[in-house]
């Protein structure tokens, strides 16, 4: 079966196809839950939620563009959305940081398991800019709208989450 043919299965509320989907698409979406959610088990509900609201929402997919790119964004949405209810942005204007600190890690000494699992332990707010910021490739001016919170906030957010995996990375001992 094709991938149009899926998608349209899909969009027909066939659970053959859905669980075709889901298997399809499981492991690249859980990745993405794994890099904005503090733990396994929260991802793996984030995964669920991404793919109820996949499912649901499967109709506005108009084929303009990839497929897995929009299931991605959904994903993204999905994840962000819980955490923007969940009011973890109550920083005051006067806690901003300014200016950016950039980290240089030589990344072959740090294996990468160590990497995913500190980034898990940041705070969520700091965890998620960090995220759509580096490894997401999203401007502070994206990250601001899709949050709610300033540009300035963002920049501090991200200033802060690498300073905690600066120092964290600098006491790793393999």
């Amino acid at each position: 079966m094709t991938l149009n043919e899926l998608i349209l299965k899909c969009k027909k509320q066939d659970s053959k196809a859905q669980e075709a989907l889901y298997k399809q698409y499981s492991g690249i979406l859980f990745a993405i839950c794994l890099r904005y959610s503090p733990n396994k088990t929260e991802a793996e509900d984030n995964l669920q939620d991404a793919f109820i609201t996949i499912f649901k929402k499967i109709e506005q997919y108009k084929a303009k563009g990839s497929f897995e790119g929009w299931i991605k964004r959904v994903t993204v949405n999905t994840v962000l959305q819980k955490y923007r209810k969940q009011k973890i942005y109550n920083i005051d204007d006067e806690e901003r940081i300014e200016q950016e600190d950039e980290v240089t890690v030589e990344t072959e000494t740090v294996p990468l398991d160590f990497l995913l699992k500190i980034i898990q332990e940041l705070p969520d707010r700091y965890r998620l800019v960090f995220t759509l910021y580096v490894l997401d490739d999203y401007s502070h001016k994206e990250i601001a709208e899709m949050l709610g919170i300033s540009d300035g906030t963002s920049k501090s957010n991200l200033a802060r989450a690498r300073g905690i995996l600066k120092n964290k990375i600098g006491n790793y001992n393999p």
